[in-house]
Order: C-alpha cells, then structure tokens, then sequence
C-alpha cells in the first residue's frame, strides 16, 4: 500500500514508462497475435491495460479523460499506445489536483472489499505488470523485439557487452 502520492508517482514513473515502452513496440499486425483462439489476443490485453487506468479507479472521486471500455478494440498499435500516454497522464494530473496523502488512507469498495486508496493504487501497478507479462510473451511469439523492463531482454544484453544467458 503507499503511504504518500510522491511514492507512488515515482513507482508509476517508472511503472508506466515500461508499459509505454512495450506498447510502443507492438505493430497493428501484432495486435492479431493469440495464444489460441479461447484466449485474449495481443491488441485485446494491451487495449485493457489502457482502459484499465479508468476501470480500477472507477469507484475512486478521481476525474479525469481516459477510456472506460475496455472492448472493441482498437485497430491500429499507434492509437492504444497514444491512448496509454494520455490516460497516463491524465490520471496523473488528476491524483496531484483531487488527492493528499491522507486520501489514501480513505477506503473504496473495489470488487466486493474495502480496501484502502494506497491499495488500490498497488494493485493498479501490480494489474499493469501482470498484463505486461502477457504481452511479452505474445510479443515473442508474434515476432517482435522485447524491450527489457526489469532488466535487458534477450537483445540487449549486448548493449551491456555482455552474453545473453545461454537458452
């Protein structure tokens, strides 16, 4: 749970800035890319983790522009990832107007529970890391380059002059 707005906007800093990074490298071909035909394809995670920002804080007095659908979904990578920056943003700039440090402590219903502000805020990063997971991995399978995220993905280890670890 945060304590403090500061803590969490140097966490979502960090955060988001690596799901832009993933989004930023999807095509509008790769958006097609399923694990099978039962599951959610690459374009379908990624767009709900851009309609996410607003989903989760739904229940919160927060205001701000961002999607709150997270279905159809759109066509083009450029649109979710320019969506992702300005939902980012916005909610950002709506936290440092409409919050203090004690609104976090302030509990909301979420999903049949009471949680606290600071909780939810967790669990939104810990939401966006999950479904960053998800999209690695069809990423991969989809052909493209994975940007590392919590240390070099397989093609950048030589950027450090070092060997990728052995498969």
């Amino acid at each position: 749970m945060f304590q403090t707005l500061d803590h969490f906007f140097k966490s979502w800093e960090f955060e988001a800035a690596a799901t832009q990074k993933l989004l930023s490298n999807l095509t509008d071909e790769s958006l097609k890319q399923e694990i099978t035909s039962q599951n959610w394809t690459l374009g379908r995670i990624a767009w709900h983790t851009v309609a996410a920002i607003r989903i989760i804080t739904s229940n919160t007095n927060l205001t701000f522009d961002a999607p709150a659908e997270d279905y159809p979904v759109p066509t083009t990578a450029q649109f979710i990832a320019d969506s992702y920056h300005q939902a980012s943003n916005a909610f950002v700039q709506a936290l440092k107007k409409e919050w203090t440090d004690h609104t976090l402590q302030e509990c909301i219903d979420f999903i049949g529970q009471q949680i606290p502000n600071g909780s939810l805020l967790m669990f939104l990063i810990q939401h966006q890391s999950h479904h960053r997971g998800q999209m690695t991995v069809l990423m991969r399978q989809a052909g493209l380059t994975v940007p590392g995220i919590y240390g070099p993905s397989k093609e950048e280890w030589a950027k450090f002059g070092m060997d990728a670890p052995q498969m």
